[in-house]
C-alpha cells in the first residue's frame, strides 16, 4: 500500500480523496493556487504545497509543477480526482513515467482509447455495444459536417474527443451553422482539454441519460456497480443524480451493464471508470411504465475516472469506490464477485452550486459563508469542504458540495430529501438548494419521465423565480471584513529547513518591510494581469469601456483596435464557471483600444475593450 498520496485537485473530491487515504492509513498532499490558499482541501491535508497563480492552466493543470510537488513531498502516487487532470492521457503518461510516483486511475493507454471519443466509439463497435450514428474520425472540414446531415438530418452533435458533461459539445440544426459551431467546438476542445478533436453524432432529441459505474483491476476481474440514472440536467450538465433509475426494468437494466462491462472487457480497463448510455425515452410511456428490454439505448462515452455522482452507488451498493481505486492501483486484487454485488434502497445525489437558478442559474462571483450548517441524521451525507466565514472562491466550478440521501425506496429517499434540503442552512452566497427543493414536488421528476431536456424544454422559469422567493436565503457577494488586511511573507527556519511563512495583519496600519514603494498603495492591475507599466495602457482609451461581467479567461477576441462594430456585435469570448460566454458590445463605433489577449485571466470589472 502507499505511503503518501498527492491529491491532484481541489475542494470537496480532494477531501472525498483523503478521507478515503486518513482511513487507509495513508498521508495526504494538497496543491492549491493562490486562489485556494485558504481553501478546505488545504486545511485537510497533512501537507500542502503552492502550484501557481489563479488561473488553472498556471496552477492545477501545470504537468510539471503537480508533478514536481509529488517528488519534492515524496509522494509515492498522484490521484486526480474529477476535473482537471484527471482525463488528460499525456499527464497520466507522464506520472507512470516518473520513478517511484503510481498513478490512481487507468493506464494512459486505456485513457487515450476510451478518453478520446472517436477511438472509444470504434471499440464499442467491436465489443458490440450498441453506438449512436455517427463519424470515428475526426472531422475538421464544415462540409462534413454538411454532408452529414445530408446523410442522417440534422440536429447534428458536434463534440470535443476529450470532452464530457456537454462541454465542448455544440448542437448543429441547419447547415448554415455548421462553419460557427464547429470552430467554437473546436476552440472549447483546446481551452478545456488541450485536444481541438471533434467527432460529429445524430443528436438524440429526448433520451434519458443511464451511466454504469465499473471497478476492474490488475488481475481481469471486472466489476460493474449498477446504474445511475442522470437525466435531470441543464444545458448537459447534471443537476441530481440518483440510482437505481426509476424508468428501467431490471431486463434492460442488466442489458445496459453487461454491454458496459463487454466495452471494459475489449478495452483491457482497470481501475474505477463509468460507460455511459443514452436510452430513447417512449413518450407514450404511461405512469407506472417502466422502458423494456426492446428500447434502444446508445453508448455516449467513458469517463476514465472518478464521477462527481459515484456517491450514489457507494449509498446503494455499501463499496467506498475511492478506496478500491487506490486499492488497485496498488495492485490488489477486487475483493468481491459480481453476483455479490446488490443494490440497496435508492439514493439521490444533489449538486449544491453556488448558483441563483431564478437568474438562468448565474453562478456567485463572490461572498462569503456567513452561515454553513449542512444537514445529518440517518440517511444523509454530505461531501463539502468549505466551512462557515470560507469565502467563496469564483476562479473554478461552482458546485460547493454534495448532499448524497439514501432510503428503503424511492417515496422515502424522496421525503427524506425534502427534509435534508430543508435543514440546509447556508447563508452570504446564493445556491441551488431552492431549485432542488422545487424538483422534489415536480410532477414529472416525482414520476420519474423527465429526460435530458426537461430542465431546458419544459420547466416553467416562474416556478423557478418562485422557489428561489420561498426559499432562498439573503446574499451579499460583496460581504467583506471591514478592517482592512495587510499581507507580509517571510522566510524562516525550522531545524534548518527553510520555510515560506505568510503573515495577515488584520485592522492594524501596514509595517513597512524593506523598500515599499514609497506610496503606500499597490497600482490597479490591468485586464489580462500583467502588471508591467505598459499592460494597463488598453485600458485608459477614451469612450465606453466594455468590461468583464465576471471573473474568467479570455478564449477569443474578435476585434481590434480600429474595427467598426455594431450594437450587439461579439468583441470576446469569456470562459467562466467552464462555459463560454460572447462579450457584447451595447452601441455601435469604432474599437480605440483592445485591452486583452487570448489566454489573458481577467477580474471582473476589468476593461476589455473600450469603443468610441
Amino acid at each position: 500500500m502507499f505511503d503518501k498520496v498527492l491529491v491532484a485537485n481541489r475542494g470537496e473530491i480532494a477531501v472525498r480523496v483523503m478521507r478515503a487515504c486518513e482511513e487507509l492509513g495513508i498521508d495526504t498532499v494538497a496543491v492549491y493556487s493562490e486562489a485556494d490558499k485558504d481553501s478546505g482541501h488545504v486545511r485537510y491535508a497533512d501537507e500542502a504545497y503552492n502550484v501557481g497563480p489563479a488561473r488553472a492552466a498556471d496552477s492545477y493543470l501545470d504537468h510539471e509543477a503537480v508533478i514536481d510537488t509529488a517528488k519534492k513531498a515524496d509522494a509515492d502516487a498522484i490521484h486526480p480526482g474529477y476535473g482537471f487532470l484527471a482525463e488528460n492521457a499525456e499527464f497520466a503518461g507522464k506520472v507512470e513515467d516518473t520513478e517511484g510516483v503510481e498513478w490512481i486511475g487507468p493506464n494512459a493507454d486505456s485513457m487515450q482509447q476510451l478518453g478520446e471519443k472517436t477511438h472509444a466509439r470504434k471499440t464499442m463497435r467491436e465489443a458490440d455495444v450498441p453506438i449512436v450514428p455517427g463519424t470515428t474520425d475526426p472531422v475538421e472540414d464544415p462540409a462534413e459536417v454538411e454532408e452529414f446531415g445530408d446523410e442522417h438530418g440534422y440536429p447534428i452533435a458536434i463534440k470535443a474527443e476529450g470532452g464530457g458533461g456537454g462541454r465542448g459539445m455544440k448542437v448543429v440544426r441547419s447547415a448554415e451553422e455548421a462553419e460557427d459551431q464547429l470552430e467554437s467546438a473546436k476552440r472549447e476542445g483546446e481551452a478545456y482539454f488541450d485536444n481541438d478533436n471533434v467527432y460529429l453524432e445524430r443528436y438524440l432529441e429526448n433520451p434519458r441519460h443511464i451511466e454504469v459505474q465499473i471497478i476492474a483491476d490488475h488481475h481481469g476481474n471486472v466489476r460493474h456497480l449498477g446504474e445511475r440514472d442522470c437525466s435531470l440536467q441543464r444545458r448537459h450538465q447534471k443537476v441530481i443524480e440518483e440510482g437505481p433509475s426509476p424508468a428501467l426494468t431490471d431486463e434492460l437494466r442488466e442489458q445496459i451493464a453487461e454491454a458496459a462491462r463487454r466495452g471494459a472487457d475489449a478495452a483491457g480497463y482497470y481501475n474505477a471508470g463509468t460507460f455511459e448510455f443514452l436510452v430513447e425515452e417512449d413518450e407514450d410511456r404511461g405512469d407506472g411504465e417502466l422502458l423494456g428490454p426492446d428500447a434502444n439505448f446508445y453508448f455516449l462515452e467513458v469517463n476514465t475516472r472518478i464521477q462527481v455522482e459515484h456517491t450514489v452507488t457507494e449509498e446503494l451498493t455499501d463499496i467506498d469506490i475511492v478506496k478500491s481505486q487506490i486499492r488497485v492501483a496498488a495492485d490488489e486484487e477486487l475483493g468481491f464477485e459480481q453476483d455479490e454485488v446488490e443494490l440497496e434502497g435508492h439514493a439521490m445525489e444533489f449538486r449544491i452550486n453556488a448558483e441563483n437558478a431564478a437568474d438562468d442559474f448565474a453562478p456567485a462571483t463572490g461572498g462569503k459563508l456567513t452561515t454553513y450548517d449542512p444537514p445529518g441524521g440517518i440517511g444523509v451525507r454530505v461531501d463539502d469542504a468549505l466551512r462557515q466565514g470560507d469565502d467563496l472562491v469564483t476562479d473554478y466550478d461552482s458546485m460547493i458540495a454534495k448532499l448524497i440521501v439514501h432510503g428503503a425506496d424511492r417515496e422515502e429517499c424522496i421525503a427524506r430529501s425534502k427534509r435534508a434540503l430543508a435543514e440546509y442552512d447556508i447563508e452570504g452566497i446564493p445556491t441551488i438548494v431552492p431549485f432542488h427543493r422545487l424538483m422534489l414536488g415536480d410532477e414529472a421528476f416525482v414520476a420519474g419521465t423527465h429526460t435530458t431536456k426537461y430542465l431546458d424544454h419544459t420547466l416553467d422559469p416562474e416556478r423557478i423565480a418562485e422557489a428561489q422567493e420561498k426559499w432562498g436565503t439573503e446574499t451579499d457577494s460583496t460581504a467583506s471584513d471591514d478592517e482592512e488586511v495587510v499581507e507580509r511573507e517571510f522566510t524562516v527556519e525550522v531545524n534548518g529547513k527553510r520555510f515560506e511563512v505568510d503573515l495577515e495583519e488584520r485592522g492594524a496600519a501596514a509595517i513597512p518591510a524593506g523598500n515599499a514603494g514609497g506610496e503606500g498603495g499597490q497600482k490597479p492591475r490591468p485586464a489580462g494581469g500583467d502588471d508591467s507599466d505598459d499592460a494597463g495602457a488598453g485600458a485608459d482609451g477614451e469612450g465606453e469601456s466594455v468590461t468583464a461581467e465576471m471573473q474568467g479567461t479570455i478564449l477569443d477576441v474578435n476585434v481590434s483596435e480600429g474595427d467598426e462594430v455594431a450594437s450587439g456585435d461579439v468583441v470576446c469570448v469569456l470562459e467562466a464557471m467552464k462555459m463560454e460566454n460572447d462579450v457584447v458590445t451595447s452601441r455601435s463605433g469604432t474599437v480605440t483600444q483592445v485591452a486583452v489577449g487570448e489566454g489573458d485571466s481577467v477580474d471582473m470589472g476589468d476593461v476589455l475593450v473600450v469603443i468610441e
